[in-house]
C-alpha cells in the first residue's frame, strides 16, 4: 500500500490501495472514483425496530438517517455502483413494514443506481433484501479486480480485501478526556470500513504490523500519524 495521502478540500481523504486511488470519507463510507463506486460497511437496517419488537424502547428514525446520509453521497459523488459489504439487515425482525416501505421509497428514488449485497453474518440470519429492492446479492468474496468485497476482512482472498464486520473504533485519549472515534484501517491486504449505521456501536480492534488508521473526526477523516503530528 502507498504511503501518499492527498487531503481532499470535502474533509475526505485520498490513498492508494492496489494501484487504485480510493476516497476515505468522513461519512464512513469508501468511494472509488474510477468505476464510481461506493461502499458501506454494517448498515443495518432495522435494528431499532428489532431492538423494539424485543421490548427495548429504543428511539426510531435510524433508518430514515441511514437513507438521507446515503442520498447525499450519491449525490456528491455522481455514484453509479453502491456495494453493501455485509449486515443489509439486523435480524428477522427488522423487516417491520415501515422499515421495509422505508427502503422501496428510497429505491424508487434512484431505479438506476446498481445496488450489490456481499452477504454478513447478520444476512443469514435476517435474509435477503426484499426483490422489489433489485439489489443484486452475492456470498463472499465479490471481486472487482484488484478488489474483494467482503464482510469479513480476515478472509483469505486472491486480490485486495474491503470489509466491514468489526466496527473498528479508536479511542482517543487527551487527559483525563476521552473520545471514541470511528476510523478506518488500511493495511498491505486488506482495509476494514467503520459501519455505516446509525445504531451499531463500535469496538477497538487489535492492528497487523502494517495497518494505517484513518480517523474520522467530525467532518474530516485524518490519518492517525497527522493527528500525533499536531499535538
Amino acid at each position: 500500500m502507498s504511503a501518499h495521502i492527498t487531503p481532499i478540500a470535502d474533509g475526505a481523504c485520498a490513498i492508494e490501495l492496489a494501484g487504485e486511488t480510493v476516497l476515505l470519507l468522513p461519512e464512513k463510507a469508501l468511494f472509488w472514483p474510477r468505476l464510481r463506486l461506493l461502499a458501506v460497511a454494517d448498515i443495518h437496517f432495522g435494528k431499532a425496530a428489532a431492538f423494539r419488537a424485543l421490548g427495548v424502547p429504543v428511539p426510531g428514525g435510524t433508518t430514515a438517517d441511514n437513507l438521507e446520509r446515503l442520498d447525499r453521497l450519491l449525490a456528491a459523488h455522481g455514484v453509479a455502483h453502491l456495494v453493501f459489504l455485509g449486515d443489509f439487515l439486523h435480524a428477522k425482525a427488522a423487516r417491520a413494514p415501515a422499515t421495509l416501505a422505508e427502503l422501496a421509497s428510497w429505491r424508487g428514488r434512484h431505479p438506476a443506481l446498481r445496488l450489490t449485497l456481499v452477504r454478513g453474518n447478520h444476512d443469514l440470519h435476517a435474509g435477503d433484501p426484499p426483490e422489489a429492492l433489485g439489489i443484486a446479492v452475492a456470498d463472499e468474496p465479490f471481486a472487482l479486480a484488484p478488489f474483494q468485497f467482503c464482510h469479513h476482512p480476515e478472509l483469505d482472498a486472491p486480490g485486495y480485501v474491503l470489509a466491514g464486520h468489526v466496527h473498528p473504533v479508536f479511542h482517543l485519549a487527551a487527559g483525563r478526556d476521552a473520545l471514541r472515534l470511528p476510523c478506518f484501517v488500511a493495511g498491505g491486504r486488506r482495509a476494514i470500513l467503520p459501519s455505516f449505521g446509525a445504531f451499531t456501536g463500535g469496538h477497538a480492534l487489535r492492528l497487523a504490523g502494517d495497518d494505517k488508521l484513518y480517523l474520522v473526526a467530525g467532518d474530516k477523516v485524518l490519518p492517525h500519524a497527522m493527528l500525533n503530528a499536531g499535538r
